[in-house]
C-alpha cells in the first residue's frame, strides 16, 4: 500500500505537493466556483488596495502577528465553509493557471507561516467556497498585509 502512495506522490503535480507540505488537505482539485482568478489577484495587489492589517516585516515576531491577523480576519469574513473548507490558489509559480483548489486546514493555525516555510513567502489567496469572500496574505515592500475583499453576487 505504501508503494502505491509513494508512486502517487511522485506523480503529483508540484502545486498539489506544495499544498500538502503546507499542511492543507486537498478535498477537490480545480473548481469553477471561485471568482475569476484575475479579479481575485487585482483585489489583493491592485493599486488602490487597502489592507485590513499591516505588519512591518522588521518587527519582532512579525510572522506570528501575520498568522494571528490572517486567521482572525479569515474567521471574521466567514472564509471557512460548514465543513471547514475553502478555496485557495496554489502558492506556486503558475498557481493562478491551476485555478481554485478546494482544501481544508486540519492544523487550523499559522497558515501563512506554514506556506512561507514551504515556499519562502507567506503570500497566498483564499476565498470562501461560494466565491464571495476573500482573505489573503501578501508582502508589500517591507510589510506583511492581510487583505479582505467581498465580491458581489453574479
Amino acid at each position: 500500500m505504501n508503494e502505491v502512495r509513494d508512486h502517487e506522490d511522485r506523480q503529483a503535480p508540484e502545486w498539489l505537493d506544495t499544498l500538502r507540505r503546507c499542511g492543507l488537505e486537498v478535498t477537490g482539485e480545480a473548481v469553477p466556483d471561485g471568482p475569476p482568478v484575475d479579479a481575485a489577484i487585482r483585489a489583493v495587489s491592485g493599486f488602490e488596495v487597502e489592507p485590513v492589517a499591516e505588519i512591518p516585516a522588521s518587527t519582532p515576531y512579525a510572522a506570528d502577528k501575520l498568522d494571528e491577523a490572517w486567521h482572525h480576519h479569515a474567521a471574521q469574513a466567514s472564509l471557512h465553509g460548514q465543513n471547514g473548507d475553502f478555496l485557495v490558489l496554489p502558492p506556486v509559480s503558475g498557481g493562478s493557471a491551476v485555478g481554485w483548489v478546494r482544501v481544508k486546514d486540519p492544523v487550523g493555525k499559522n497558515l501563512p507561516s506554514r506556506i512561507s516555510g514551504v515556499t519562502g513567502s507567506p503570500e497566498f489567496v483564499a476565498v470562501s467556497v461560494d466565491g464571495r469572500r476573500l482573505c489573503a496574505a501578501s508582502v508589500e515592500e517591507s510589510d506583511y498585509w492581510v487583505v479582505v475583499h467581498e465580491f458581489q453576487a453574479p
